[in-house]
């Protein structure tokens, strides 16, 4: 509920802060004093549009301040945690308007969208009146107004449910044939590039494994001769070993005779001839790598071009191809089998198609009856209000083609002002205090069915008598034992119903030659003096503080 309201240079007000508790409470006034203004305020901290002219004379810019308490599950937490708010403690919501037109929106001192700021505004307070802006004439509420009052809520997540199942299905459908018939559009090319790859059959990482053994065969090729010179000039003919081994003999011979000469030289050449035969074997072994067959080159380099031309044909990367492949025969074999899962996909349409129509007609079915209740309860509180000739009517329009997530159900408020004219819409033939006062009977209908925890009604009690206008009060009572209920009342009948009463009125500033709008909770004395006045008009006579005090005593 609103706990709190505080309002800083707008038009008329200057400084203002308003404490508010539970139940029922009034706001009254002269003609003139300030009430407009004060809903109008309350309405830019909802998220309202914003006007310059709203800032006071003289000032650059005017806020308000609503304070809510509302349990940690109601529906205005998630929408702030959804916009990343912080929720904790009480939600407050302010509204900063610049004289040159410009707003500022916060929730919990956190800057918000406007759209932000609305929407909590509109789950946490309704506003009633005369106007076709306020709450619950939009007919786009209507269907969710008749859910809630007939507890449809199970039935209506069936039905979306069912609504997604369908719109899937149609999606998977949809996509199957737009893939097909793409397929079908380039079926002989996808035939030929199946076989052309398949006859190919490229491997991921081929290509540079190919090129890496072409280059290592063609610089082999450059090194052969090379190396075979070089193992002649060690093993060949030419070789020095045979010499150098026969010099080794020789000088073993004379060691005998002289070993300090002969042994260093002896070492020297065994040496040397080791080293010539371990270039000998790494000759051997650099010749027999080298060594390939010019067949294989040629298979290579075949092999090598065929990838790089198939690479250009198709325009991919040449390790791409397999993957190519695999897609183009995925393509031919949608095309072969798309036919079947055409089918399967048609019947899981046509099986969720019906699951959604008897959920839908179990949801109209029930709405039905949901709406005839409802219409009853209505119109037992229509007498009262002066509305004895008039009827309530819940239209129920249904389109079967329709396939929407609430159903197939248009739902619309109506009403009959007078036996013999012709039903419509109630924002259509409804005067402004006629459509107030259906606006009061369908709230006392709809109290404990998801009502937003603050309902406003801003003089809906205009032009009625005083029976009606008690009828009113009775009804505002009734509403406030489960919602906060705040009144803008020119009828002292509604007044003396109230629990906290408010007399807005306009006073001079101090030391200025302007005013400012003033509002002050009433106690018992100055509250049955107000009510006085309601009733006589600017003299109060003790007449009416007699017939004030009634007044009080029987709203008691």
């Amino acid at each position: 509920m609103l706990v709190q309201l505080a309002i800083r240079d707008i038009v008329l007000i200057d400084r203002l802060e308003l404490g508010f508790s539970e139940g029922l409470s009034v706001l009254t006034g002269e003609t003139g004093a300030g009430k407009s203004i004060l809903l109008d305020a309350f309405s830019l901290a909802l998220g309202g549009r914003g006007d310059g002219s709203l800032v006071r004379h003289g000032e650059g810019q005017g806020s308000i301040t609503a304070v809510f308490d509302v349990p940690a599950d109601h529906p205005a937490r998630a929408i702030a945690r959804a916009a990343e708010i912080d929720t904790e403690g009480d939600l407050i919501l302010r509204r900063v308007q610049v004289a040159d037109g410009r707003t500022r929106a916060f929730v919990n001192d956190q800057p918000a969208s406007v759209q932000v700021l609305r929407a909590i505004g509109a789950a946490l307070v309704e506003i009633h009146g005369q106007h076709a802006d306020r709450a619950l004439v939009d007919p786009a509420t209507h269907r969710a107004i008749l859910d809630a009052f007939g507890g449809l809520g199970t039935l209506g997540a069936e039905v979306a449910s069912a609504a997604r199942a369908v719109r899937d299905a149609a999606r998977a459908l949809d996509a199957q044939r737009a893939r097909i018939e793409a397929a079908r559009r380039e079926a002989d090319f996808l035939r030929h590039a199946v076989e052309e790859l398949g006859k190919l059959a490229p491997q991921p990482g081929e290509e540079e494994s190919l090129a890496e053994r072409r280059a290592a065969m063609m610089q082999a090729e450059k090194v052969a001769s090379d190396l075979s010179e070089a193992f002649d000039a060690v093993a060949g003919n030419s070789s020095p070993v045979a010499n150098l081994s026969a010099a080794v003999r020789r000088l073993e011979r004379r060691a005998a005779q002289a070993p300090a000469l002969v042994d260093p030289p002896v070492k020297a050449l065994d040496a040397a001839l080791v080293a010539l035969d371990e270039a000998r074997e790494a000759l051997e072994a650099a010749i027999r790598a080298a060594e390939f067959d010019p067949r294989e080159l040629e298979a290579v380099e075949e092999r090598l071009f065929a990838l790089r031309a198939a690479a250009r044909k198709y325009d991919v990367p040449a390790d791409d191809l397999a993957a190519l492949a695999a897609r183009y025969a995925d393509d031919v074999a949608a095309i072969d089998a798309g036919e079947e899962r055409l089918a399967a996909l048609e019947t899981a349409l046509a099986a969720a198609d019906i699951a959604y129509r008897d959920a839908a007609a179990r949801l109209s079915a029930a709405r039905r009856a949901a709406a005839e209740r409802l219409d009853a309860a209505v119109q037992a509180e229509l007498p009262p209000l002066k509305l004895e000739r008039a009827r309530f009517i819940t239209q129920i329009d249904t389109d079967e083609g329709v396939r929407d997530a609430a159903g197939f159900d248009r739902v619309e408020f109506w009403a009959q002002t007078n036996p013999g004219t012709r039903p419509g819409p109630m924002m259509k033939v409804a005067s402004g205090g006629e459509l107030s006062r259906f606006m009061l009977a369908l709230k006392v209908v709809l109290a404990d069915k998801g009502s937003a925890p603050t309902l406003v009604f801003d003089e809906i009690d205009t032009g009625v008598g005083g029976a009606v206008a008690d009828a009113i009060g009775q009804r505002l009572a009734r509403l406030a034992e489960r919602v906060q209920v705040m009144a803008v009342t020119h009828a002292p009948q509604v007044a003396a119903r109230a629990g906290a009463h408010y007399l807005i009125a306009k006073e001079p500033v101090p030391d200025s030659e302007r005013v400012a709008t003033r509002v002050m909770p009433l106690g018992d004395a100055p509250r049955r003096d107000e009510i006085a006045r309601m009733l006589a008009g600017a003299t109060i006579t003790e007449e009416a503080r007699a017939a004030a005090v009634k007044l009080l005593e029987a709203a008691r």
